[in-house]
């Protein structure tokens, strides 16, 4: 259950800054402002940069078959034109205009694919060169097909006449314009900075004038300083965030370099700061830790991008900027959110997560968050945003943040956050042989009056994982009225098996040489079922352990994972 929002006067002021935004942005793509993206058209595509997106040959024949699976669906367009569809869900028709897709059709390397690239980019040409409305118009949208574009233009471009040439360059050049103008006015999120990211890749890509590079380098290092972090992270607090922003910012540092020409220290240094960043986030079977958005990855598209760091050391075990803690000994390693809610522009996809952690041993994870289905339902997006679908205490079954409520605003802006944790302590205490930390949120002191401090300390090589959750006043007292039901969540991944033993302990098992036995002194530890969102297939039934108790009763739980030989468990 997400807590009810607050719709403050600060709150009314977002809203009326957004919906002036958007007034701007149809203005700019009114017929009064048409003219204004209208001007040279580029003789040629001086160099198309890399895509470190893995493709996939075998889509491309799906494609030229008319089966298009984006965004989660498979749609089939019957010999029609896949733009002209109304009926898709959003999301596919976002990555449809995106066209991120064309990727594999450079993978398929044939004439075939090559003319079917074509023959779709000049029905997008066709359908949208009328009007500056709808889905293909988004300012993300037309950035990631800006992109997608110039890194493709080559299997494009392959055997084309001169006619469908300059019409393609023609488009681009005006779509370039248009992004141009709009940028500004997008919030200040991932989308804007790919924006920026979009334009740098056309100045350095089609024949400009110097001053448009060196404008759209000094509006990119502006931007990188505004969202990357000290310490690696964006703003928005997530890890998809970093591992998306990174397969455009790598190939863009190329492309500066293949074009002689300096790229701003801000991307250097934000390239150098993300990477072991990325690292930090990566468990121990290769997926990254589900925080804010993220959902299933594939192991091999975070590996493609940990191949451009150079360092390639270990990862850092604390991440003050960004709000996380790692723990890592032996073969176990625990991922911790310790940070406030992110800005309102950036928060989207944030989830209502404080204190949460997740814990993998031997390429096997145990403890989880539920993670997002980012293609399905958008009910499951917010049931997978609430605190309980976190590892971690719910108080009287409400989220520790406040999520935007009413049909226009989260038509305007979305589902953001507008309240949560803002005052997020966390301090370290590693000592030889341990690695820990004691945190603490204000997240549910103005609903209930309560704190919530959890500490979490890993020991013994990794065999050990202790934790205390406690609660308390605005003071440091003990609760001192009854009402405030707390429940603590465990939620376990999908391919453990969970069972009680002979001496109604809880064990953990993968069916591996291992297993990992829960105890709890202060409160019995239940099973439920529950849903884990971040399978590659889909959603699937899990299940987790769970303490409940009274605040005012027991104000302090102490519990532990064990890691116990499969003989000996």
């Amino acid at each position: 259950m997400a807590k009810a929002a607050d719709h403050s006067p600060r709150l009314w002021a977002l809203f009326a800054r957004e919906a002036w935004a958007r007034a701007r942005r149809k203005l700019r793509s009114g017929p009064a402002y048409r003219w204004r993206y209208i001007g040279r058209t580029p003789e040629r595509v001086l160099i198309a940069p890399p895509d470190l997106r893995l493709p996939d040959a075998q889509i491309a024949i799906e494609i030229y078959h008319g089966r298009f699976a984006l965004a989660g669906r498979i749609v089939e367009t019957g010999g029609n034109s896949p733009f002209g569809m109304g009926h898709p869900p959003l999301p596919w028709r976002r990555s449809l205009n995106s066209f991120r897709w064309l990727r594999h059709m450079r993978e398929a390397g044939t004439e075939l694919a090559a003319a079917n690239a074509r023959a779709l980019v000049s029905d997008w040409i066709t359908t949208n060169s009328g009007r500056l409305t709808g889905v293909a118009w988004e300012p993300d949208v037309t950035a990631r097909r800006i992109i997608a574009w110039l890194q493709h233009s080559t299997v494009v471009l392959q055997g084309a006449e001169l006619p469908f040439y300059r019409s393609f360059l023609r488009s681009l050049s005006f779509q370039i314009r248009y992004l141009r103008s709009v940028a500004g006015e997008m919030p200040e999120s991932e989308e804007r900075l790919r924006a920026r990211i979009a334009i740098a890749f056309a100045a350095l890509s089609l024949p400009t004038a110097p001053a448009a590079l060196r404008t759209a380098t000094r509006n990119l290092a502006r931007e990188l300083d505004r969202q990357i972090l000290a310490d690696g992270g964006h703003i928005s607090r997530s890890p998809l965030a970093i591992l998306e922003i990174l397969a455009d910012l790598l190939p863009l540092r190329q492309t500066y370099a293949n074009q002689a020409e300096a790229p701003p220290q801000a991307l250097m240094g934000a390239i150098d700061r993300m990477l072991p960043a990325l690292r930090f986030f990566r468990h121990q079977d290769g997926n990254l830790a589900r925080f804010n958005g993220m959902g299933a990855t594939i192991p091999d598209r975070i590996v493609a991008i940990l191949r451009h760091d150079d360092a390639a050391g270990q990862p850092l075990l604390h991440a003050p900027h960004s709000g996380f803690e790692r723990l890592c000994l032996g073969e176990t390693t625990v991922i911790a959110d310790t940070g406030p809610a992110p800005p309102f522009d950036a928060s989207a996809t944030a989830h209502a997560g404080c204190l949460s952690f997740e814990m993998s041993s031997q390429r096997r994870l145990f403890v989880v968050n539920a993670g997002v289905d980012n293609h399905g339902p958008a009910d499951f997006l917010t049931v997978a945003r609430a605190t309980a679908a976190h590892s971690t205490a719910c108080i009287n079954d409400t989220s520790s943040c406040g999520f935007l409520t009413g049909a226009r605003p989260v038509e305007l802006m979305g589902r953001r956050i507008t309240s949560g944790p803002r005052h997020v302590e966390s301090r370290r205490i590693d000592e030889r042989g341990m690695q820990g930390f004691v945190a603490h949120h204000d997240g549910y002191l103005p609903a209930f009056g309560l704190v919530h401090e959890r500490m979490l300390i890993l020991a013994d090589d990794g065999a050990t994982l202790v934790g205390r959750d406690r609660f308390f006043d605005a003071d440091g007292n003990e609760p001192r009225y009854h009402g405030d039901h707390v429940v603590v969540r465990f939620h376990i991944h999908p391919s453990v098996e969970i069972l009680r033993d002979d001496h109604d302990r809880i064990a953990l098992s993968t069916g591996a040489a291992e297993a990992w036995i829960f105890s709890c002194a202060e409160a019995k530890p239940a099973i439920e079922e529950s849903i884990y969102f971040a399978g590659l297939s889909g959603p699937r039934r899990n299940m987790q352990i769970v303490l409940s108790f009274d605040a005012s009763e027991t104000d302090v739980v102490r519990w532990r994972f064990k890691r116990m030989a499969i003989g000996n468990a």
